[in-house]
């Protein structure tokens, strides 16, 4: 990555192949300003937070994880709601995450957004998403929300974006992110 352009990470709380948040994120991708790239984490390969496993020492791949993490200026985050809350695989990289001394989120912009197909877009994950993120005080935009209900008619059956205003939304999220970055 060109160190000229503000770094930020891309995190999704699904592991489904055609996982709808996803694809938002390759959407915001590919539509980031030209200051800016966005590089999204595999969080499939972290494994379940565990002392006795932390103890014996951090495994290589949580360690990369974190460095990676230390690198971002911001982070961009896409979950779906699992049960009214956020799924196992994101909240597991933030507890992996908080164990290191450097807080890695400590003070970072964190902008986020949720797919669903119920109608709520996965509001309630993403309210629930910024009570986990207190101990690890992450800074989260307050607004634009995005909240993408009905996602399996907002996309095609390529994982392409194809709803405009989900377009728009996705692009202001983006830019106020990059601008409360650049304060």
């Amino acid at each position: 990555m060109n160190k000229d352009k503000l770094k930020i990470i891309g995190l999704n709380g699904s592991l489904r192949k055609k996982s709808y948040n996803g694809a938002a994120l390759r959407f915001a991708q590919k539509n980031m300003p030209d200051n800016s790239e966005l590089e999204i984490l595999d969080l499939s390969k972290l494994p379940f937070f565990n002392e006795d496993v932390e103890a014996e020492g951090i495994p290589s791949v949580v360690s990369e994880f974190i460095d990676k993490l230390l690198q971002a200026d911001g982070f961009l985050i896409s979950t779906p709601e699992y049960n009214y809350s956020i799924p196992p695989v994101l909240k597991n990289a933030i507890d992996w995450a908080s164990r290191d001394e450097r807080m890695p989120f400590k003070d970072k912009w964190v902008a986020l957004m949720s797919a669903s197909m119920g109608g709520l877009g996965g509001a309630r994950a993403q309210y629930h998403l910024r009570q986990v993120g207190i101990y690890p005080e992450m800074r989260f935009l307050n607004k634009p929300e995005v909240f993408i209900g009905s996602a399996h008619t907002k996309f095609d059956d390529a994982g392409n974006l194809v709803d405009e205003f989900t377009q728009k939304s996705i692009i202001k999220l983006i830019s106020t992110l990059i601008d409360n970055i650049n304060k």
